[in-house]
């Protein structure tokens, strides 16, 4: 089994769809063929009764009309042979003499046997009430048989010469295979058509990823509404994303390069000067203080690089039974995060909620929110925690409507043309850990960030 999967799995899946639909008709053609190959054999037994049934009724007729016996045997159609028996109540008396000459032994012998039986039975029920069908299934020239009662001593046989069946079968049996085939035939050609219609997107799909790989310009259009449609315009979505993105990361790149370069610029030039004796600031005090303050500032860019990096470490090496006490996360954070505006009012809500993860991550996202919230606050900022959900509202100017959609994409352009990477390491933790965040414009003026389980 296992060296059957791996070789399947070396085909393509051309080669894959035409093995399946070989095997499919073959499969179909074999069981098709035995099904009618027996429901061919009872509908010819079926018709050679039939046949024979008819010819009776004639003869019947005929008999009655006052044609003698013996015209009866000599005026039978070629195919069909006429006997008759004569029987004294239930025992049969004489019986057509040329059946000696014409058929064999085993096959009178049969005949004779169910004569015997159909005379007592008709007898037993009255004139004509009956007639008895019979195969015969040994060699010689007639299988089909049938007898009937014409009066009270009179049983007439009637034989069908195989030739008739046997070509009666072969015509069927031809038929059927000629629409068969026609059948199978055009089935086979909607599955060609069918498995081309599905190859020839999926060609042009790995020629697209290809080129791309290549660093190629390449253009995929396949104007289809499946599952194949869907996924060639997830691969173009995808594709222009990437883009965008790679466009605004180097953009950031070189943003974060100015901002690093400014403080280092700074630290170096002041320490520089105190080195040689000169206060740039005035005094020495405050020259070292502005080399702190960009320390300090340079310090809290390389934390968020870092941390952004760790995000993913840290939500990968937890275990979802680990659970958080995020009212203590948001009560420690919003004390450590007082001093950064004491004039902002600060109007926390909580009850008591556990979210899934560890709390060094949640309490990375949750200064974040926090501290973008302290940047553009007015006069206050609310914190509402309860079982679903914990919001995060300031007063500040709302979000422009393109905003919204890309404010949690890594590398997006903060308000002031800033670029943040805060709210992307929210985004991080808060998928990492199976939630979800959203940012929304309050009516009454301001934003609010939901994390919502």
């Amino acid at each position: 089994m296992k060296k059957f999967n791996n070789w399947l799995k070396r085909l393509s899946l051309s080669q894959q769809l035409f093995m399946l639909i070989f095997g499919f008709i073959g499969f179909f053609c074999f069981f098709f063929f035995i099904y009618i190959s027996n429901s061919v054999e009872n509908y010819t037994s079926q018709q050679m009764n039939n046949i024979l049934r008819n010819y009776q009724d004639n003869i019947t007729l005929l008999f009655k009309e006052g044609n003698s016996l013996d015209d009866l045997v000599l005026n039978s159609e070629s195919d069909i042979l006429t006997f008759y028996y004569i029987t004294d109540d239930t025992t049969v008396i004489t019986k057509n003499k040329n059946m000696d000459k014409v058929l064999q032994p085993k096959l009178i012998e049969q005949i004779d046997s169910d004569v015997q039986i159909f005379s007592e039975m008709s007898m037993a029920g009255g004139v004509n009430q009956l007639r008895r069908n019979g195969i015969y299934n040994g060699s010689g020239d007639y299988s089909y048989y049938a007898m009937t009662r014409l009066d009270n001593q009179t049983i007439i046989v009637n034989l069908l010469n195989n030739s008739y069946p046997t070509q009666f079968k072969n015509d069927l049996m031809s038929n059927v295979i000629d629409i068969t085939i026609f059948v199978v035939g055009i089935f086979f050609i909607i599955l060609m058509l069918w498995v081309s219609y599905i190859i020839r997107p999926l060609n042009h799909i790995r020629t697209y990823i290809e080129k791309i790989k290549l660093g190629k310009d390449a253009k995929l259009n396949i104007d289809r509404e499946d599952e194949i449609g869907e996924l060639a315009h997830a691969l173009v979505n995808m594709r222009s994303e990437l883009k965008r993105q790679e466009k605004t990361k180097e953009e950031m790149i070189h943003n974060i390069s100015h901002d690093l370069k400014t403080p280092i610029a700074t630290i170096k030039s002041y320490a520089e000067s105190i080195k040689d004796g000169v206060y740039p600031y005035d005094t020495l005090e405050k020259s070292v203080d502005v080399i702190i303050e960009n320390s300090e500032r340079l310090e809290k860019k390389v934390h968020s690089l870092l941390f952004l990096n760790r995000v993913e470490y840290l939500t990968s090496m937890e275990q979802d039974e680990v659970m958080c006490d995020m009212k203590e996360v948001v009560e420690t954070v919003v004390m450590n995060t007082k001093v950064i505006r004491p004039d902002i009012e600060v109007e926390t809500n909580l009850s008591s909620s556990y979210f899934r993860g560890g709390e060094e991550a949640w309490r990375g996202a949750v200064e974040n929110i926090l501290e973008n919230a302290y940047r553009y606050a007015q006069t206050m900022i609310v914190i509402t925690l309860d079982e679903k959900q914990l919001c995060i509202y300031n007063d500040g100017p709302q979000f422009e409507n393109d905003r919204i959609s890309t404010l949690f994409k890594p590398y997006e352009k903060g308000q002031g043309g800033q670029f943040g990477l805060g709210l992307s390491i929210v985004s991080k933790v808060v998928s990492a850990n199976k939630y979800r965040v959203v940012a929304e414009n309050v009516e009454m003026g301001g934003v609010i960030f939901k994390i919502m389980k």
